[in-house]
């Protein structure tokens, strides 16, 4: 008796052979991968490996050398620009302007006329919508939540995050953690370039090992020694 096979569930972000070249320094060396939806990926490797070049290649931001990047079957990231949210090591804000002027700003560039919906996401990050200090008195912690709200401001179906939890207290890398969570367990594709993934290691579906601007490694669990995966290399 045949059994009825699981559906093919389509990727939504697919790279294939990805170069990316500084002059003679070559930043990803044919690149080939595939992401399904509804996931979150971590991204590590030491520094140097390519994470933050793949990651603003993913964007948009940068272009491959050569080889090709699909995100929704559009032929590049930024013909799917709007579907994307990138948060940068950077918090790309005005320090001159509060939370809410600064997203108010933020929101007008995706056609957004709707301060609920900025004061909502500020919210959403634990931050409080009516503060009037600037985005330049903040802490680390509240520019990294700051950071993500603007990313998440016009509900991105792919989250491109470059060490979201960097320099934050262990309060607001844990209410940061449960929010990707959430937006994951809400359709959102999320990947993370972290140096601290055993904060995601309960919330991960999937850990992406690069070393020298190569995918070496994907596994679903972050092996005991975070230094690097004793595991089966990819081709």
């Amino acid at each position: 008796m045949s059994h009825p096979q699981a559906p093919v569930i389509p990727a939504v972000v697919i790279v294939s052979d990805i170069v990316k070249r500084f002059g003679r320094f070559a930043a990803l060396r044919g690149v080939t991968a595939e992401f399904l939806p509804h996931r979150l990926y971590v991204i590590l490797g030491d520094n140097g490996a390519g994470k933050t070049t793949f990651l603003r290649i993913l964007a948009g931001l940068a272009r491959p050398t050569s080889g090709t990047v699909s995100i929704f079957g559009a032929s590049t990231p930024r013909a799917a620009g709007r579907e994307i949210g990138y948060m940068a090591h950077p918090s790309l804000l005005y320090d001159e302007m509060s939370g809410m002027e600064n997203l108010r700003y933020f929101a007008r560039l995706y056609g957004i006329e709707d301060d609920e919906r900025c004061a909502r996401v500020i919210g959403r990050v634990g931050l409080d919508p009516s503060l009037t200090r600037p985005i330049g008195q903040y802490s680390q912690g509240m520019r990294q939540r700051m950071s993500l709200a603007r990313a998440l401001l016009h509900d991105p179906k792919i989250l491109l995050l470059d060490e979201p939890f960097s320099n934050v207290d262990v309060r607001s890398a844990v209410e940061m953690v449960r929010l990707l969570a959430a937006v994951r367990g809400a359709g959102t594709t999320v990947f993370a370039v972290t140096h601290q993934p055993s904060l995601l290691q309960a919330s991960a579906d999937e850990f992406v090992w690069m070393e020298g601007g190569r995918i070496v490694a994907r596994t679903s669990e972050l092996p005991a020694s975070s230094d690097g995966p004793a595991l089966k290399e990819q081709p």
